[in-house]
């Protein structure tokens, strides 16, 4: 008996579907519409509700859910989606890497390409078919629980990276059976909050949506991004769920997107019981159709409402269709009727964990760490290279020091991980989060890698907090548990006491401070961006014994850090820098790598500056408050090594250029040190009068450059004249012609920037 049409592999995938639709029952076609959390079980979601998808299943439920698919009426496939944004990171034994965040330090969009691909390989092998990654939102205020999620602050940085992100998760395509659907989030503005409350409204115009926000979305919706995903929030009173300029006119329209589009968690519930612009699901479910969404996340109660919409008239059957035809057509891409990549228990132990990606997550966390400040008390042992036990070998002839370790994230193994990892909440079948032996802490790196004849010793010295029930109940309305909220933890006498007199017995004090998870990630904003709990007293009481101290920041995003830490030797940014981050801060101050991270966000000096953005509307007065300084901390763009590199000699080799041509110039770098620089050269682009208010500068292209110990060499930079471009007063991004300015050099500080003009000509 011949197979049936959509069963035929030999067919066009166009006509499979068809043939499947036309095979499918209003349920089971609502069904395909539904993503549903798999933690309570997942034979109701496949067998009543039909789900087409599902989410947050632990290794045996994913192994369950597929096989329940296998035995339905029409045995269509399930697609499994994870959180998988830094690695595989709710699966046991797999590689957990430097969050978006810290990768971004690294500038390096071929490390995340790499990183990308080989966590799709690993989740591949467990049954799932769909990270939920990468995040392309543009960090803005500092306070918002998510910085640590996204690429930074600026829209091209953010377009370079997530696109190696894509193009590592999706592969050669999605008929490779290592690759995995990406999703790019939130589509769109979700990171501009008021206040840094996460979900809040977002007050955009469409023009200055078009000008920071959409670029890296459109960027890797033109690159091929399969999958996007809807912001919580509304914009100008309408949810992101149902605004169908952004979803129909920009995305589908403009861009002309095929893909599949995402709500995220609860989305057109919210509209009812939170939002409140819908009286009942029914008429949510509705409009969340109409406005072009396809896969629904986590609102059972969709399944109801939208066969309810159709029956009352609010809803065709027809548009459920589009719908459908949309999920289904990626399954049948994916080759799931096939094959529907069950887990592969051998695959698994073949690439899971394997040693090629635990040397690409060292690398990457190397990479990530940025040296914020350096007196020269780091490197602490001087030699670059490690000896035959991967010790750091003492300079000859020296006494054998003591460094003493301090602080209470210097050995805190799963916060060193960031959010979405482990037992950070998102997954109840990892309680204890990933196995402690496969985590390096910044106390076990230095007890690894200082001289063999040095002694390390280690004290708490404060704690950040505990944790209590929310005063305003123990569930939202929708029945979602709420996280408890923070309680900073006092300062400790015993345990400040304790500090000091291990720092007294030292040569070097190495103090690690920092913030935890309950102090980041979603639902988690915070009101300040200072040290929580007792970590100021402890720097204080450590700066005043006056051994050297070096501050290492351990946190998802960048603090307010106090006067003892701007008065120390040195501070050492790792962005939660992954399982192997305390080996690489370890080798970093001990000199056996080079610094080469640099800030893809701006610092604050105080939370009340924010935003603290580089890229600036012209137009305000002054340039500070009138009791405290406006300049940021630490600059977008800004990382120390340890060599000095000089810039010299910026020459403009096309003084005039046409609106289809490339701005190109040279610019004279030398290493004046005695170590070797990765040295990250940034290239700005100053638009000197302009129709609209716009940023004094943007950074338009990048590259990374070798240097050796006294080696000096020429830089081709080049930037096509279409990235020199401004979204005008009627929403339009043109290139207008006149005077430019090019702007090179090693951060987005003015001061650090060489000039050279040149014009557009019309």
């Amino acid at each position: 008996m011949p197979a049936l049409p959509y069963r035929d592999p030999t067919r066009p995938v166009r006509e499979r579907v068809a043939d499947l639709l036309g095979r499918m029952t209003l349920p089971e076609k609502v069904g395909q519409m539904l993503q549903l959390n798999a933690r309570d079980g997942v034979r109701h979601l496949v067998e009543d509700l039909h789900a087409g998808s599902v989410l947050h299943a632990s290794p045996a439920r994913v192994a369950e859910a597929v096989e329940l698919a296998a035995r339905t009426r029409l045995g269509i496939p399930l697609l499994v989606a994870e959180d998988c944004i830094h690695g595989h990171s709710f699966f046991e034994g797999a590689t957990v890497y430097p969050t978006q965040l810290a990768m971004a330090a690294t500038w390096d969009p071929a490390l995340v390409e790499r990183i990308g691909r080989a966590t799709a390989v690993e989740v591949a092998a467990t049954g799932v078919h769909w990270t939920f990654s990468p995040v392309l939102c543009v960090t803005r205020d500092l306070r918002w629980g998510r910085v640590g999620e996204t690429f930074g602050e600026d829209p091209y940085l953010i377009g370079e990276l997530a696109s190696a992100m894509v193009r590592g998760y999706q592969g050669d395509g999605l008929t490779d059976p290592t690759a995995i659907l990406a999703c790019a989030k939130h589509f769109a503005g979700y990171s501009e909050t008021q206040g840094g409350r996460d979900a809040s409204e977002a007050d955009l115009s469409r023009r200055k949506l078009r000008s920071w926000f959409l670029p890296p979305f459109e960027r890797v919706a033109r690159e091929g991004c399969r999958t996007f995903m809807l912001g919580y929030q509304s914009m100008d009173g309408v949810p992101i769920t149902v605004n169908k300029w952004l979803l129909d006119e920009v995305l589908r329209g403009e861009w002309g997107y095929t893909g599949t589009l995402v709500t995220d968690w609860d989305n057109v519930g919210r509209m009812v019981w939170e939002q409140k612009v819908y009286a009942d699901h029914a008429h949510a479910a509705a409009a969340a159709v109409r406005a072009g969404n396809d896969m629904v996340m986590a609102t059972p109660r969709f399944f109801t409402a939208a066969q309810q919409a159709v029956a009352e008239g609010l809803l065709e059957e027809a548009e459920i269709d589009a719908a459908v035809t949309r999920i289904l057509t990626l399954k049948f891409e994916l080759g799931l009727f096939e094959d529907p990549r069950r887990p592969d228990p051998a695959r698994q132990a073949e690439v899971v964990g394997h040693p090629d990606h635990t040397a690409l997550n060292l690398e990457a966390a190397r990479r990530s760490l940025v040296l914020l400040t350096n007196d020269g008390t780091l490197p602490l042992a001087g030699g670059h290279e490690a000896g035959k036990d991967g010790r750091a070998v003492a300079p000859a002839g020296a006494a054998p020091r003591t460094v003493a370790v301090i602080g209470p994230n210097a050995d805190a193994a799963q916060t060193q991980l960031g959010d979405w990892a482990g037992n950070s909440g998102q997954a109840d079948w990892m309680p204890d989060g990933h196995p402690r032996e496969k985590i390096r802490t910044v106390l076990d790196g230095l007890r690894e890698h200082v001289p063999e004849s040095w002694t390390v010793v280690h004290a708490r010295g404060a704690d950040i907090l505990t944790v209590g029930p929310d005063p305003e109940g123990a569930f939202f309305l929708d029945g979602q548990p709420r996280p408890d909220i923070v309680l900073p933890a006092p300062p400790d006498d015993a345990l400040i006491a304790e500090a000091v007199a291990t720092a007294e017995s030292a040569d070097h004090v190495v103090a690690v401070v920092g913030d935890r998870v309950e102090l980041f990630g979603e639902c988690c904003s915070t009101a300040t961006l200072e040290l929580v709990g007792g970590q100021v007293a402890l720097l204080d009481a450590l700066a005043a014994t006056g051994k050297p101290l070096v501050v290492v920041v351990v946190s998802s995003k960048p603090l307010v850090l106090p006067p003892a830490a701007h008065k120390a030797a040195a501070i050492v940014q790792a962005f939660s820098p992954g399982m192997l981050g305390g080996q690489a801060v370890a080798e970093l101050l001990l000199g056996l790598i080079e610094p080469s991270g640099r800030l893809p966000v701006s610092f604050a000096r105080h939370a009340g500056q924010q935003p603290t953005y580089y890229h600036q509307i012209r137009g305000q007065h002054g340039t500070r408050y009138a009791d405290l300084t406006q300049r940021p901390a630490f600059a977008f763009g800004e990382g120390l090594s340890y060599t000095t590199v000089e810039y010299t000699d910026l020459r403009v080799l096309t003084g005039t250029v046409g609106m289809s041509d490339t701005v190109r110039a040279r610019v004279t770098l030398s290493n004046t040190g005695q170590r070797p620089a990765l040295e990250t050269v940034q290239v700005y682009i100053s638009d000197t009068i302009t129709s609209v208010t716009w940023a004094e500068k943007e950074l338009k292209a990048h590259q990374q450059v070798r240097l050796a110990p006294g080696e000096t060499r020429e830089v081709l930079v080049e930037v096509p004249v279409p990235a020199c471009s401004l979204v005008d007063a009627e929403g339009a991004r043109v290139v207008e012609p006149g005077a430019f300015e090019l702007l090179v050099g090693p951060s987005s500080r003015d001061e650090d920037l060489l000039r050279a003009g040149f014009a557009v000509k019309s």
